[in-house]
């Protein structure tokens, strides 16, 4: 989406009383390359693209580094299936039945002020109040991204209605073979197509989540696109598995550097550049191995039961914090990202280096700019890796909080499952 928040800076920079005539032309003249380049003729809404990009320029013009784009929210981590690659529902049966109420969802919207809302799980339809929830987040003009594995979705539909603000963002790891393989139950594939039908009937917004896993081809995961955008589906979020360590398989994830070449294989492939992605050009680059990014942890925070997760969406066993305020003032921020914590070593989810793209687009709008005319670079060198400042044998392995209490990381007088 940076691609479309670059549009907003750039009206933002024209603007300014301090450019020189040569520079105005300049910026105008990229608005307009924008505009008949299809730049911000994409699928998300007018709407959002302006919210969204005034969000970040406030943010910038007070000088304010540490800022939630997208608060990842998870009001229960039940769900309806047990996929193989999944860090989120290894809990007992106490702490699967909690909830979080609707006092508490917009308690944590008003708290960190995220543009947007990510609904995540476990399995949000399996949420009693999660209409009321979703139609809260909309009173408050936030934009919504309910993701389901989409087994529930039909039944429940009709609790919803068709709004700018509101995208169903449904679970589909690849074709008929690999999904069902991946959500380790026959026919769910088919249910997702079902109802992606459905809901692009009826007028919603619709995205599909896809993760890739070990042993994906780059044939077999284009055509998959192809197939996506036959659809008529709004954008694909894409990135590769996170080797959460207590899923069920460990050895479905794919590593740093075969992530990135088979990124660039993938992308080789988009010859007639039809593939739409809900995600910003230099993050897709990113992928592809042609930057080096430190992940922005703090620009997708967490909500769950226990509190706000410390640090991110995916490190499940930091610890948590009782305030928006105090996850950003407490955690040891330095000691986590790309060559500073093994648990780190091998992660590039959107969740912690969408953010990182999105700061370097507004930073460097003209590469950005290049990336998104010409596609990511498929062959040559990859830009280099972070350095290694930690040792393996130095980190022990966590265990997964199931209170709010980490008060060091000796592991004295916590909780665990």
């Amino acid at each position: 989406m940076a691609n479309l928040y670059m549009y907003q800076y750039c009206t933002f920079v024209s603007s300014s009383p301090n450019l020189s005539v040569t520079e105005k032309i300049s910026v105008q003249s990229l608005k307009t390359k924008l505009i008949i380049r299809g730049y911000i003729g994409m699928g998300v809404p007018l709407v959002q693209q302006y919210r969204v990009g005034k969000y970040i320029i406030g943010k910038k013009l007070r000088g304010i580094e540490k800022y939630p784009l997208v608060l990842m929210l998870e009001p229960l981590f039940r769900c309806n299936l047990a996929c193989s690659g999944c860090g989120k529902i290894d809990y007992p049966k106490e702490i699967l039945d909690k909830r979080l109420s609707f006092d508490e969802c917009m308690q944590a919207i008003d708290e960190c002020g995220a543009p947007i809302v990510s609904i995540a799980g476990g399995e949000p339809l399996i949420h009693k109040e999660m209409a009321h929830i979703v139609n809260g987040f909309i009173k408050r003009k936030k934009f919504v991204y309910l993701c389901t594995n989409a087994i529930l979705l039909k039944k429940h539909i009709d609790m919803y209605e068709p709004s700018p603000y509101l995208t169903f963002s449904i679970h589909l790891d690849g074709n008929k073979e690999r999904h069902d393989a991946s959500v380790c139950l026959d026919g769910v594939f088919e249910k997702c197509i079902s109802v992606i039908k459905i809901a692009h009937k009826k007028g919603f917004r619709v995205t599909i989540n896809c993760t890739l896993f070990q042993g994906e081809s780059a044939r077999e995961v284009a055509e998959f696109l192809d197939m996506a955008m036959e659809l008529g589906i709004e954008g694909v979020t894409i990135s590769p598995g996170y080797s959460y360590e207590r899923a069920p398989k460990q050895d479905v994830f794919l590593k740093n550097k075969e992530s990135k070449q088979l990124f660039r294989n993938i992308f080789k492939l988009n010859t007639h550049k039809t593939w739409r992605f809900n995600q910003s050009s230099l993050y897709l680059d990113f992928l592809a191995g042609n930057q080096t990014y430190q992940c922005t942890p703090w620009g997708n925070p967490t909500r769950n039961v226990f509190g706000w997760q410390k640090p991110c969406y995916l490190l499940v066993g930091e610890g948590y914090a009782p305030t928006f305020s105090a996850l950003i003032q407490e955690t040891a921020w330095e000691n986590y990202g790309s060559g500073k914590n093994p648990k780190c070593a091998n992660c590039m989810v959107h969740c912690g280096y969408e953010a990182t793209a999105v700061n370097d687009t507004f930073k460097h709008p003209l590469k950005a700019l290049g990336v998104f005319l010409k596609g990511p670079k498929t062959n040559g060198e990859m830009a280099p890796e972070l350095p290694v400042l930690y040792n393996d044998d130095e980190i022990s392995k966590p265990k997964l909080i199931v209170n709010n209490e980490m008060p060091d990381n000796s592991g004295k007088n916590k909780q665990v499952a």
